[in-house]
């Protein structure tokens, strides 16, 4: 009877001794497999240990930045700062790729004016620009204006930002430094129009515009202001103003800036500029021209998207020599514009000047102008103009204007 019980027992546990063994096994065999699974990753990590490191993420590296531009690299606006970065893009992308923009300027007028006239309409400029950092060193700028006359060149230069003893240097086709509206494009003007002493004593909307080399540099100043000298050898070739008969009959230009900070939202700039070369008479005659300018700004810090101010005037002097006599002629212009709001700008201008070839006659004139920004990349802007002109006619208009913009454009001076 023991024998039989002992036997049934065995019987009853045998299964579950076989499966408590079987189940030990596969948990061994489960340790043993995440054991070696934890070896090859151990290795894996070892060997991305021991090779070089990944190249360091091109948009890192791509921003010029205080530390990789040597000072003296903020362009066109002066010897001090950074370089821009176009659009914010990285290096890799500038190598064959340059920041391409354009900007549209389409004008149109309503009134009359029987001595200078806006067109009814008109797609004014469209302005095609390309610029991008070179190298460490330069940086290029070009700017293609397309209107109804045709395609030109408006500026294209080249500027070396790391030249010993501080110094500046552009190279190729560019608006001289002369005072502040004629470094201004067309569609950076807080106007339509541009003022009656550009027009009659500065060669019009080409203005100071010629191939040439220009070399800046900061002058020692007391306290915390601002001294820019520049100076501009030109070939001498500008629309009514310098005409060159020979090699040698080159333009000189000369500028000094002085800025200064006045208060934390307040500071004040003056400036003075001379230019010289030879008129259409011949290499025998010479036209020289001085400028003054100031530019008083207002800006909150907390508050400068919403108020500010700006205050302007330009005096221009200039002496031709001709023949049989030397025409000394006089022109200025004064301007205000404040923001009302983020969106909404007013201001107004007031124009008086003689003509450089006929200083017995003078024009003046004055506009009203009310801008909105429907965003950064656009504006409409209208102008209400009266200019009385040396031929006794007097001229109302309204004029209008939409700008806008395509693609990465960089800063302009400041």
């Amino acid at each position: 009877m023991r024998l039989t019980l002992t036997i049934l027992c065995l019987l009853l546990l045998a299964p579950l001794a076989l499966e408590a063994q079987g189940t030990s096994q596969d948990v061994e065999a489960r340790l043993k497999a995440l054991e070696e699974r934890i070896r090859q990753l151990e290795a894996e990590l070892a060997t991305l240990k021991a090779a070089p490191g990944p190249a360091a993420p091109a948009s890192a590296a791509a921003p010029p930045t205080a530390a990789q531009v040597p000072t003296g690299a903020a362009g066109a606006g002066g010897p001090a700062g950074q370089l821009p970065v176009y659009g914010g893009s990285s290096a890799l992308s500038k190598i064959f790729n340059p920041d391409i923009s354009v900007i549209g300027d389409f004008v149109g007028a309503v009134g009359k004016n029987s001595v200078n006239p806006f067109p009814s309409l008109e797609m004014h400029e469209t302005e095609v620009g390309f610029q991008a950092i070179v190298d460490p060193y330069a940086r290029g700028d070009f700017f293609l204006s397309f209107g109804h006359e045709g395609v030109e060149l408006e500026e294209g230069y080249l500027t070396f930002t790391s030249l010993p003893a501080g110094l500046l240097v552009k190279a190729g086709k560019m608006r001289s430094d002369f005072g502040k509206v004629n470094l201004l494009h067309n569609h950076n003007l807080p106007w339509i129009d541009r003022p009656l002493a550009t027009d009659n004593l500065l060669g019009g909307e080409e203005g100071l515009n010629d191939a040439g080399v220009s070399v800046s540099r900061l002058l020692p100043a007391p306290g915390d202001t601002f001294l820019e000298f520049t100076g501009q050898v030109l070939r001498g070739e500008s629309e009514e103003l310098f005409e060159s008969s020979r090699r040698s009959d080159v333009a000189f230009v000369g500028h000094l800036k002085g800025y200064r900070d006045l208060t934390e939202s307040t500071n004040l700039e003056l400036g003075g500029s001379i230019a010289r070369g030879h008129n259409d008479f011949g290499s025998d005659f010479v036209t020289q021209i001085y400028g003054f300018d100031a530019t008083l700004r207002w800006k909150p810090l907390r508050r400068a998207i919403y108020r500010s101010f700006l205050f302007r005037s330009e005096l221009t002097w200039s002496r031709r020599r001709e023949p049989l006599d030397i025409q000394r002629a006089f022109g200025f212009y004064s301007m205000a514009e404040y923001r009302l709001t983020r969106r909404w700008t007013a201001g107004g201008r007031y124009d008086w000047s003689e003509r450089g070839q006929d200083a017995r006659q003078h024009d003046s004139g004055g506009s009203l102008v009310l801008t909105f920004w429907p965003s950064e990349f656009s504006q409409v802007r209208g102008q209400l103009r009266r200019t009385r002109y040396a031929e006794n006619s007097t001229a109302y208009e309204l004029l209008f204007q939409l700008l806008f913009n395509l693609g990465a454009h960089g800063a302009h001076p400041f």
